[in-house]
């Protein structure tokens, strides 16, 4: 029984590394680059809850703010840093150096961005740990033995709902077409009239709304944030990326769920220092055997998504 609740605890992890996994995804899926910002957006959704329900807005504009309130806002103020992203990293270096910028550019100012905010948070509220408020629907339910905390459900519910609704969006909807259609070939979909200029920060709308969520999920089921938070959850859901196949949304899907299961076992059988080794071992292992991953393509490029 302990062992089972041990695999459970894995997948109720594993729900934050999905969401931000598939954000990688879609990064890297359609724009074949790797957004460094988004463990950076994950933190900042986290931090920004924190605070709102701590002190409020900023400058005495309000005070401290309900749950749900603070959450949505914290939600949308991640969206808001991942479109400044997005026209500071693609729109504007297109613009001023057109291909010029592919790919390099755009991933060494996501670096960027990614250092400016993170320290930006720390020069604010400082490098230490901060606890947030217990949520008052923080209960446990007792399944035959097993217990789930009421918020990792719900953490495991968002992320499958979320992944299944952008699985339909990318292949049935007119945006989902045409943002595979700049995955396959760019200037082909510019010449055939899809504009990536409007669809490219759609996919970086849809980055900072998983983000958001994964933090302040995070945050809510785990009841601490601080400003290296995403660092750690960043790496790992690269890892159940990769693991999982890239550019393939349900790959991202099981490889962060199995990078939670493994997490949560190898705490179990060999202690917590033992962690990153065995992550970081799975991967090995994954890249030796199966490079493009379980569920994805040699080619990075065609037949994404």
């Amino acid at each position: 029984m302990l062992l089972i609740q041990q695999v459970l605890n894995g997948v109720m992890l594993g729900s934050v590394y999905v969401t931000v996994a598939v954000a990688f995804t879609l990064t890297i899926g359609v724009l074949n680059f790797l957004n460094f910002t988004i463990p950076t957006l994950f933190m900042l959704s986290g931090m920004a809850a924190w605070a709102l329900t701590k002190w409020g807005i900023p400058f005495g504009l309000s005070q401290a703010l309900p749950w749900p309130l603070a959450l949505a806002a914290a939600v949308v103020m991640t969206i808001v840093a991942s479109l400044i992203v997005e026209r500071f990293t693609f729109r504007y270096m297109k613009t001023k150096y057109g291909d010029a910028t592919e790919h390099a550019i755009p991933l060494v100012s996501s670096l960027g961005f990614l250092l400016i905010i993170e320290n930006l948070i720390r020069i604010g509220y400082g490098t230490d740990a901060q606890r947030m408020a217990a949520v008052s629907w923080d209960t446990t339910v007792n399944l035959g033995g097993l217990l789930l905390r009421a918020p990792q459900l719900i953490s495991l519910c968002v992320a499958l709902v979320i992944v299944s609704g952008l699985n339909w969006v990318l292949k049935h909807s007119r945006i989902g077409r045409g943002l595979r259609a700049i995955a396959e070939n760019p200037d082909a979909a510019n010449i055939l009239g899809v504009d990536s200029r409007r669809l490219v920060p759609v996919i970086f709308m849809l980055t900072g709304l998983l983000c958001g969520l994964a933090g302040i999920l995070f945050a809510i089921n785990y009841g601490e944030v601080s400003p290296q938070m995403g660092e750690d959850i960043g790496s790992k859901a690269i890892a159940g990326m990769v693991i999982g196949g890239l550019g393939s949304i349900w790959g991202a899907v099981l490889g962060g769920l199995i990078i939670g299961i493994t997490e949560m076992m190898t705490i179990h059988f060999f202690g917590a220092d033992t962690v990153q080794v065995a992550v970081w071992g799975l991967l090995l292992v994954a890249l030796f055997v199966r490079p493009q991953g379980l569920l994805g393509h040699h080619s990075i490029g065609k037949g994404k998504l």
